[in-house]
């Protein structure tokens, strides 16, 4: 039997309410859950002895259950005489004080002020089914006559979808009335009832409209938001506000909605915010495994990503995130990063904060009352110790911080807030400041204090980094290049010039001021924050060997180039910058950087037998392609060397096709440059095998 109309407009209608309430017969009709699902927020906002109005009662059971919990004083008035003949049969024994009476909620019949609530459940939501001028006239007279009978300090409560239409109306009619205005999200309860009436996917929302006294000249205007039925409501400046923060809990719904429904909606992924200060709190990735066999025990599972590990491949990349997830043999994965600037006390405290609500995010089949395993790794939410947070007016906000690796060694990082899971600069702290921050974080927990607050913490001098370890491995890549000049073997003692252009945190050209005696670098970095950052928090240092100029690296090199015979020429160019425009789909480096002009400025500052090394992040194919293109345009030798797991490829450009090297032949110079550099008193990192860097080099 077809119960919905054909148009949303005869939700308006006499006529059509007639017929539903015939055709349906005495069958109770629950627009937007039933009183187990309503009774939390009712008898939050309604007294047992106030005086309430019910309007567009329908036949639902709504007041019939409020009257025997206690709520007698109740009047129910709807435009439909079948329903309200069909109400005053059934309760005309039971419920003798409750009334219930036909009449025109926009023209109503109670002298002012009768009631202390007017209680709505979905009759709002009936009447403004468009924004045609006839439809607002007829709600604008609907919320005039709910002003009218309500009390000084009276509630309208509206149970509501909140659709953005409904919500825009109610929300401005009521606060240009200077009434306090508040919105509280109804807890989902659909385990608790039977699904015998089609389910809203959106949630159902209450509107709490409290009067005020008129106050002539006053422009006070309360909005507030509640997200939990018991939860403390959040005040928000704006009428504008609050919808946005609706639109969002709507949006959450019906995400968990799909999910419940079908796996594979591609990557989904939602923040969690502190319910008090609005902000995020986790970060969420919803991976599904179609390729998993489904069992009883493994359906769903939750994994806690280490603080400060959110940036490795495994969980910052959607790939990653598959793998992790079928690795771990479950049908849905849900990761979960927790952010810098929070206080977490535990994986015990993370389980029972989050347990609510990633059930929410459950496939579907899954059995009731099934347990939902928290993975992490070695069971431990890691550690994050924000050592310094900053603003530098070309890089935005940062951060320096320092986080404990699966090695339980300790690194340095910095980190742009505009790109919060991209490691700028990294460095690794020596096992002397990695035991005095282990110390450190067990003293805090004593004192319960918040481990990752700056001013809780002493700052970590710059001696405390050890200089001989690269980090990244694209920075590694980069040194292994050098392999390409003549005679690697000697590189120790032949003077080198290098321009390297990009500092960040000093690694790239500290580490080769440190390793190779003879070199001289000029490093070139456009924001003079950057470098306070490297000598403060990185140990970076110049001398009579490393000079750091503060310029953009385009005007820099162009400066050079345009020096005639007096120009330098570079043994080595490194360009290891990157770009501060999101939009575009290369990250690194910017664009301007790998125009055919410019290059033909690089090549002019470097040596006939020198090496061009640039780091390349790029994610538009046919961008990439004529980057390669224009690279080799001017540089006619071009090998290519991807970093496993990420987006990086580093470049290496030279100028003459037939120094061009086999395999062999480069892993061999590699492997003398080496020998070189391990020699006792050199300070190498054994783990660092120069070779092995180049094994996956190709020539373009």
């Amino acid at each position: 039997m077809n119960l919905l109309p054909k148009s949303s407009r005869e939700f308006g209608s006499v006529d059509y309410w007639e017929k539903f309430f015939q055709q349906r017969g005495k069958k109770a009709f629950e627009w937007y859950g039933t009183y187990l699902e309503l009774c939390g927020v009712l008898h939050k906002y309604i007294k047992p002895r106030e005086k309430v109005l019910v309007i567009g009662c329908g036949n639902s059971e709504l007041s019939e259950q409020l009257y025997d919990v206690g709520y007698k004083d109740i009047v129910n008035i709807d435009i439909s005489e079948v329903v309200i003949k069909q109400m005053k049969e059934r309760n005309a024994t039971r419920r003798p004080q409750m009334s219930f009476l036909k009449m025109d909620m926009t023209q109503m019949e109670f002298p002012n002020a009768s009631f202390q609530v007017v209680l709505d459940k979905g009759t709002l939501d009936a009447i403004l089914t468009d924004e045609e001028e006839k439809t607002l006239q007829q709600v604008d007279r609907m919320l005039a006559e709910v002003g009218r009978v309500l009390q000084v300090g009276g509630r309208y409560l509206c149970i509501s979808l909140a659709q953005a239409h409904i919500l825009k109306k109610a929300v401005g009619h009521f606060s240009r009335e200077g009434w306090m205005v508040r919105v509280h999200q109804v807890a989902s309860s659909q385990d608790q009832v039977l699904e015998a009436e089609p389910r809203f996917p959106l949630p159902v929302f209450a509107f709490i409209m409290t009067k005020f006294r008129p106050t002539p000249g006053s422009a006070l205007q309360i909005f507030e938001l509640c997200a939990q039925e018991q939860g403390k409501p959040t005040r928000l400046e704006s009428a504008e506000r609050l919808a946005e923060a609706v639109r969002e809990r709507q949006q959450y719904a019906w995400l968990c909605s799909q999910l419940r429904r079908k796996a594979g909606l591609g990557s989904v992924s939602l923040d969690l915010c502190d319910g008090d200060t609005g902000e995020p709190r986790y970060t969420l990735h919803v991976v599904d495994s179609p390729t998993v066999k489904p069992s009883r025990d493994n359906h769903f599972a939750i994994f806690i990503i280490p603080q400060g590990r959110e940036t490795e491949w495994l969980f910052g990349m959607e790939e990653g995130r598959k793998q992790l997830a079928a690795s771990a043999g479950f049908r849905r994965l849900v990761t979960v990063a927790l952010h810098r600037g929070q206080q977490y006390e535990g994986m015990d405290s993370i389980q029972a904060e989050l347990s609510a609500r990633v059930m929410e995010l459950a496939p579907a089949g899954m059995p009731a009352q099934q347990q939902v395993p928290f993975l992490s790794v070695g069971g431990d939410i890691g550690v994050r110790t924000v050592q310094h947070q900053d603003r530098s007016p070309l890089s935005g906000d940062y951060v320096i911080e320092d986080v404990q690796g699966d090695d339980r060694r300790y690194f340095r990082r910095l980190i742009f807030l505009s790109s919060r899971n991209v490691v700028q600069s990294e460095a690794r702290l020596l096992k002397e400041a990695s035991h005095r921050a282990q110390k450190k974080r067990k003293k805090d927990r004593k004192k319960q204090r918040p481990a990752d607050t700056a001013e809780h913490l002493p700052a970590a001098p710059g001696q405390s980094i050890d200089k001989s370890y690269l980090c990244c491995e694209h920075h590694k890549a980069m040194i292994a290049g050098l392999a390409l000049l003549r005679n690697p073997e000697l590189l120790l003692e032949t003077p080198l010039a290098l321009l390297v252009v990009g500092l960040g945190g000093g690694s790239l050209p500290l580490f080769v001021h440190d390793h190779f005696p003879k070199s001289c670098i000029d490093a070139v970095e456009i924001d003079p924050s950057m470098l306070e950052v490297a000598t403060q928090w990185f140990g970076f240092s110049q001398s009579d060997r490393m000079k750091v100029h503060i310029a953009d690296g385009l005007d820099y090199i162009s400066s050079l180039a345009g020096g005639g015979e007096a120009r330098p020429r570079y043994d080595v160019i490194m360009f290891d910058v990157d770009s501060k425009d999101p939009t575009l789909g290369m990250s690194c480096p910017p664009a301007a950087f790998v125009d055919q002009p410019f290059l033909q400025k690089v090549k002019s500052i470097l040596a006939p037998d020198g090496v061009f090394i640039l780091n390349l992040v790029c994610r538009d194919m046919g961008l990439k392609d004529s980057v390669l293109a224009g690279l080799k345009a001017v540089f006619p030798l071009l090998y290519v060397r991807r970093i496993e797991d990420e987006v990086n490829e580093i470049l290496f450009c030279q100028l003459h096709p037939e120094q061009k090297l086999a395999l062999p032949e480069l892993l061999e110079m590699a492997q003398a440059l080496e020998r070189v550099l391990r020699k006792p008193g050199r300070g190498w990192d054994d783990t660092y095998i120069l070779s092995d860097m180049l094994k996956t080099v190709k020539i373009v």
